[in-house]
């Protein structure tokens, strides 16, 4: 082999190298963001879930009473809800 074909077969082993190390921070961020995401939604429902206790007084409800609870009161509360309040459409 010559020389310049040596060189260019180590610069393509740089360069694979390098889009490997590139596409492994790619992944490594990505999951690293899932992860905030998701601890995010987790402390978001640990917060409500508390809320609703709190305001409910549903520490002594079970799961399947607690949402039997919540039915009965969803159509009201989604009617009466405020403008501010709404889920607004992307």
């Amino acid at each position: 082999m010559t020389t310049q074909m040596k060189k260019l077969l180590n610069q393509q082993k740089r360069l694979e190298a390098k889009i490997e190390r590139q596409d492994f921070k790619l992944r490594q961020n990505k999951y690293y963001e899932n992860q905030r995401a998701r601890k995010a939604r987790t402390r978001r429902l640990i917060q409500k879930g508390a809320l609703l206790e709190k305001y409910f007084q549903a520490e002594n409800l079970s799961v399947e009473q607690t949402e039997e609870l919540l039915k009965m009161f969803a159509d009201y509360v989604n009617a009466k809800k405020p403008d501010k309040l709404k889920k607004r459409s992307a």
